[in-house]
């Protein structure tokens, strides 16, 4: 029996606290909506703040206290990690209240949003992407901002992994024989990121991907095959005469050499 009333009364104290929310949050009263919003958020109660937010956003537009609803909204997403909208709400703050104090901050969040949201390396990386744009975009427009140290830094961090994707595509290629897709893939790599700390590797995998796809050519264009393996071979040891991979590159432009003239020797007999 005394369990029971127990029970109860936790059911009657539960039913009780949440009955305090509901009747505010269908009050329809916008200043009673928005006070207690304001107050869920610095209690870092953020579902019930952003529950409260959107139901007083559309008519508070104008007002005094719209800059603020707007500002504490982006970040209640931000805070319930919902990085899409958190993103995208920070990003049309920024572009509306354009003389807000907050503006700098929430043009920074909605760059960091996008980052919050990037995957390992070896997943799509379209919000890497994306959040590489709008911190350059924010570098741009707050050049002379605090944050601008932590935007390159990131900016760094995301392009790396930009880079190591990249790497990973091409040497995927290359694991599969396909050495045609390897070697426009790494030379794709060079172009997009000439400073990446993989430049030897890409070089030398580009050099004996090159002499491979020759070796497994037809008849035909084995010749001009052999002679792009002799080309990146002599750019890998331009480069890095005394690499870790220049023994072995610099015998694969030897045989690469030989190869090509054997090969047209052979098309000129047959020709005759």
């Amino acid at each position: 029996m005394l369990g029971l009333l127990l029970v109860s009364g936790l059911m009657f104290l539960t039913a009780s606290c949440k009955s305090g929310y509901e009747k505010i949050r269908t009050s329809g009263d916008a200043d009673l909506l928005l006070k207690t919003g304001f107050d869920y958020y610095e209690k870092e109660q953020y579902q019930r703040a952003q529950t409260l937010f959107e139901l007083v956003l559309t008519n508070i537009r104008g007002k005094s206290e719209a800059e603020k609803v707007n500002f504490q909204y982006a970040y209640t997403h931000y805070h319930l990690k919902q990085y899409v909208l958190a993103a995208y709400y920070f990003k049309n703050f920024a572009n509306t209240f354009t003389n807000s104090p907050y503006r700098e901050e929430a043009a920074f969040m909605s760059a960091y949003s996008n980052y919050q949201q990037s995957p390992t390396y070896r997943l799509d990386q379209s919000d890497s992407q994306k959040s590489i744009e709008e911190f350059q975009i924010f570098v741009n427009l707050f050049p002379k901002s605090g944050r601008v140290e932590e935007c390159n830094r990131l900016i760094d961090e995301l392009r790396r992994k930009l880079e190591e994707k990249a790497f990973a595509e091409g040497e995927l290629y290359y694991n599969l024989r396909q050495y045609q897709s390897a070697v426009i893939s790494f030379d794709n790599l060079l172009r997009d990121y000439p400073e990446s700390p993989d430049t030897e590797r890409v070089h030398y995998l580009i050099a004996k991907g090159s002499f491979l796809l020759s070796e497994n050519s037809v008849v035909d264009k084995k010749e001009e095959r052999y002679l792009n393996a002799v080309r990146h071979s002599a750019d890998f040891l331009e480069k890095y005469p005394t690499g870790t991979y220049s023994r072995e590159i610099s015998q694969i432009q030897k045989s690469a050499e030989q190869a090509a003239k054997s090969v047209k020797k052979r098309l000129k007999t047959a020709g005759a």
